[in-house]
């Protein structure tokens, strides 16, 4: 047999481009395979380097997965059945779990029948490239021994035993994975029969399912073939070697010489020269050796550790900013190359951005999840606020997304979906749908102008909506039609949602799959978000991402991020292994939904840890790739300690043993300082504003005042920058709506009752909480929870009032009364304030109440003026500020506490009703008054931000406005 293999020390494409060369005299004549379409297109460029740029003619160069599309054996081809349609496959297969009853594993949700068809499909794949039969191997893979629900499991197989292979039959198709396998096997046989003129190669190739296995076995055979296998080790000890357990580097190799027949000393080591030190192979092949081997550590092996070094950060974060600080580095010397080697999707879209801040723009070949790109995100929002009857958050997600016009210019749809946002999104959830929304915009044209627009581009998502249910495909078509609608701009049609790789990628898998859905039984329209997630499922497209919006027209030549498909035989000058963590690289293996490892193993089915092996072997060509290569693990992944990968423990404990250890990288240390100032931090003092007198607040509420003392910087944002906070979008019903239900129920039987004391008021009080329980429009799960409650205050409100009154029956009774109080301040202020009840006795004394559902200030605090609502009130009143029916000394200062809790409510009177106390307490707030205020009004007194922390209220909402993260040393939250 030809079989060869290129050292991990060597630049693989660049060595075989080299040796290709160097044996052929028309080096156009003839065909290489490879693993992947990424290592052909490399190769062609390292045919352009081994040349040293010159024009040639390349040999056929064909990716073995890519053999259904471009079949090397015409006949074989032509005599086997078509491939079954990705989405057809799956279509059907959805249908038949759609038919299925609940008890047998089925499903009444299309996405969830789409996933497990997904499932399905590749546990067929699987046993296909494995050559197995299916029905015959799961007869046997869950005996008794094996739990009733892998019964079940098994029984719900019967739809790819039994009713799939029927489906196929009537249609005259193949599954996808056997019919590469027959192409595979068909091209095989030819050869055998006819071995080709010109010289046939493949390269790269480590695992081999018995289809590519008997490819190889056929091309070694060949008189002008060879197989090339990358980075084999030819010195491991026999014993060690025959020991391999599959999640060792080597262990698919060993498979893959099983599978041809051949013996590793057959191979031949090609040669050449490398800026790769040859001891690092060596060195990583010691400290990955198999259980049995690790005698050999006792031994003085000199490891060789010369460009390989450690980068130790302490977070995900500040990895990715180390990573681009190395890729960055790699740029100062001329010519030099450098990538990011990762699995970590989160990792390398985190060090693409880092590399922006030098304006690198690095090409990420691993592409981009498709669902995650500008058009697909745009339909699903579309179907998202669709089904959710164009509650708040979706609706504004749709309407800010760049491609949402509706006809507009698209800055001015922004500014239209802002106005819509400000005018009635704010706050607490609208009423559901259109027609609700609209009749809330009659006080803001532009936004009712952009709803109407809505409204015409999602029609015909809206009549599919309408009905109980509607075929799969008549939905996404509607979705179709009304995200173009919506993506038409003034001055382009909808047709620019499908620009770019991106839109085209998407428009081919929906041109795809609306034929497919066609197979599916009529659904629910809500199910439409979740089946346009799972049609999206595992979808990748080559985009352009990195460029988006940068100005630029190309990814820098020189920095790539590679996923570990893509960095399979690549080499650079400079390589980061990112992201070794274990779960992540390695990654954490599963058997699948199907079956346990022990009814693989039965079935003969691949083990799950075949991908460990695939992986580890991936990490020793990636360490090996390049000159300079830096293993990278965070200390902490996701806020938990990260447990680094086991080939990098590995290596460490090996080098330790030889009293040698891997040199750390500086970068880590680069990524710390670099947003540090050069001098070290300089504290930064809090805001002291001090606007001139006449821009400082001549109206203030008695409930700004204990602000006023507390957190003055409030009072400046709010009064004199004009600044309020935005309630929060879809506000949750929470305590202060509970509070405003029970003050509008006790302020609509209070103005009923007045005076007078009627036998029923249990009853009337409780009719009041209805009400105002209903006039809110209060979720039913809430109501049920609050109802119970609010009844109890009523019962207690009932009895406390009836023994008020028997004391001191009101001669009046005000609630919820307004008031203004002119100061007499220099400048002029008014005070006004909102008193929940005032009650006038009969000896002309008032009584004051207040409600509270939450917390009471505390005795102390309300008597001592630190919490004055109260006492403020009754200085405004003893001013006449509630009207002259209503002037008057305060004999009476209660904070009624209500709950509904086990106790219902509390009646807590300030200074135990003395009425000398109340009076004195009420002269001394209103010269406190005086002079607080006459103090703001001196042009020195500036407006500091929580001068009383202890005092302020805990949720600061101009605390971003104040950076008080820069310089309050409380640590207290924003």
């Amino acid at each position: 047999m030809n079989l060869a293999t290129i050292p991990p020390h060597l630049p693989f494409l660049d060595t075989l481009a080299r040796r290709w060369l160097d044996g052929w005299d028309d080096p156009a004549r003839g065909l290489i395979l490879l693993p992947t379409r990424r290592a052909a297109r490399a190769l062609a460029e390292a045919f352009l380097r081994a040349r040293g740029g010159a024009a040639m003619l390349l040999p056929r160069i064909v990716a073995v997965g890519a053999l259904d599309e471009v079949p090397l054996a015409l006949a074989g081809a032509l005599d086997l059945p078509p491939a079954v349609e990705p989405f057809a496959r799956l279509a059907a297969l959805a249908r038949l779990v759609l038919a299925l009853p609940p008890a047998a594993g089925g499903t009444a949700s299309p996405d969830a029948a789409w996933r497990l068809a997904r499932e399905l499909a590749l546990l067929m794949d699987e046993a296909e490239r494995a050559e197995l039969d299916l029905p015959a191997a799961l007869e046997d893979a869950a005996g008794a021994a094996y739990a009733e629900h892998w019964q079940v499991t098994l029984r719900f197989l019967d739809i790819v035993t039994r009713a799939w292979p029927a489906w196929l039959d009537e249609r005259g198709l193949m599954n996808p994975a056997a019919r590469q396998a027959a192409l595979l096997r068909a091209q095989a046989e030819a050869w055998a029969a006819a071995a080709p003129a010109e010289p046939v190669w493949a390269a790269g190739i480590t695992g081999a399912v018995p289809a590519v296995a008997a490819l190889l076995r056929g091309i070694a055979r060949l008189p002008q073939g060879c197989v090339v296998l990358p980075g084999l080790d030819t010195a491991m000890a026999a014993a060690d070697w025959e020991g391999l357990d599959e999640p060792h580097p080597q262990a698919a190799l060993r498979a893959l010489l099983a599978d041809l027949g051949a013996d590793r000393r057959e191979v031949a080591a090609w040669g050449g020269a490398s800026p790769v030190p040859e001891g690092r192979p060596r060195t990583l092949a010691a400290a990955l050796l198999p259980a049995r081997g690790l005698g050999a550590w006792r031994q003085k092996l000199a490891p060789d550790t010369r460009g390989l070094l450690r980068l130790d950060a302490a977070d995900q974060q500040e990895e990715a900013a180390a990573i681009a600080l190395i890729l960055r580095d790699a740029l100062q010397m001329p010519g030099h190359r450098a990538a990011l080697v990762t699995p970590d999707r989160t990792l390398a879209g985190r060090v693409a951005a880092e590399l922006l801040r030098w304006g690198v723009v690095a090409d990420d070949s691993a592409g981009e999840t498709l669902a995650e790109t500008p058009p697909a995100a745009f339909l699903r929002l579309l179907a998202r606020a669709v089904a959710e009857a164009f509650a708040p958050v979706p609706l504004l997600a749709l309407l800010k997304h760049p491609l949402a016009a509706a006809g507009l210019h698209p800055a001015a749809c922004r500014a239209a979906a802002r106005a819509l946002e400000r005018a009635a999104l704010r706050g607490p959830r609208p009423p559901p749908g259109l027609d609700q929304l609209q009749r809330l915009l009659a006080a803001c044209p532009e936004a009712a102008d952009l709803l109407a627009r809505l409204r015409g581009c999602v029609a015909p998502l809206l009549a599919v909506f309408a009905s109980v249910s509607a075929a799969p495909a008549d939905a996404l078509a509607a979705l179709i039609a009304a995200g173009e609608a919506l993506a038409a701009t003034d001055a382009e049609p909808g047709a620019r949602l499908w620009a770019l790789e991106e839109g085209e990628a998407l428009a081919t898998l929906l041109a795809d799959a609306l034929p497919a859905l066609g197979d599916l039984p009529d659904a629910p329209p809500r199910a439409l978000p979740g089946l346009l997630d799972a049609l999206l499922e595992g979808a990748v497209v080559r985009s352009r991402r990195a460029l988006r919006g940068r100005g630029v027209s190309a990814e820098h030549p020189r920095i790539f991020i590679w996923g570990l498909l893509e960095a399979r035989l690549q080499a650079v000058d400079v390589t980061v292994l990112g992201g070794l963590v274990e779960g992540v690289w390695p990654p954490a293996v599963d058997p699948g939904p199907w079956l346990s490892r022990p009814m693989r193993r039965a079935a003969g089915l691949p083990s799950p840890e075949a991908a460990i092996g695939q992986a580890a072997h991936d990490f020793l060509l990636a360490a090996c790739g390049a000159p300079v290569a830096v293993l990278s693990c965070p200390r902490r992944r996701d806020g938990a300690p990260a447990v680094p990968a086991r080939w990098l423990v590995r290596l460490e404990a090996f080098l330790e043993g030889q009293g040698a250890r891997l040199e750390p990288h500086p970068a880590a240390d680069w990524a710390r300082r670099l947003d540090q100032p050069r001098d070290g931090p300089r504290p930064v003092a809090p805001p002291r504003p001090r606007p001139p007198v006449e821009r400082r607040p001549r109206r203030l509420r008695v409930t700004d005042i204990e602000t006023l003392i507390a957190d003055p910087y409030s009072i400046y944002a709010r009064d004199v920058l004009g600044l309020e906070a935005l309630d929060p979008l879809d506000q949750p019903t929470e305590a202060a709506d509970y509070g405003r239900l029970v003050h509008a129920a006790l302020e609509a039987f209070y103005g009923r009752v007045g005076t007078a004391w009627p036998g029923d008021a249990r009853a009337r009080l409780r009719d009041a909480m209805d009400k105002a329980l209903a006039d809110r429009q209060i979720r039913p799960a809430l109501t049920a929870w609050w109802a119970p409650r609010l009844y109890r205050i009523a019962d207690w409100v009932v009895e406390e009032e009836i023994r008020r009154r028997s004391a001191a029956p009101p001669a009046q009774v005000a609630v919820e009364i307004s008031g203004e109080w002119p100061l007499d301040l220099p400048g002029g202020l008014r005070l006004r304030g909102r008193a929940d009840r005032i009650e006038r006795r009969a000896d002309g004394r008032l009584a004051i109440l207040d409600y509270k559902t939450g917390t009471v200030p505390a005795a102390a605090a309300a008597e001592q003026g630190r919490a004055p609502q109260l006492l403020l009130e009754a200085a405004m009143a003893a001013a006449g500020g509630f009207g002259a029916a209503l002037s008057g000394a305060a004999a009476e200062l209660t904070y009624w506490r209500l709950t509904g809790g086990f106790v219902p409510g509390v009646a807590r009177a300030l200074f135990d009703g003395d009425a000398a106390a109340i009076a004195d307490a009420v002269a001394d707030a209103r010269a406190r008054l005086h002079d607080l205020l006459a103090g703001f009004d001196h042009p020195a007194r500036a407006y500091l931000c929580r001068p009383h922390p202890a005092r302020a209220a805990r949720r600061d909402a101009y605390a971003q406005l104040a950076r008080r993260a820069e310089w309050d040393a409380s640590g207290g939250d924003a």
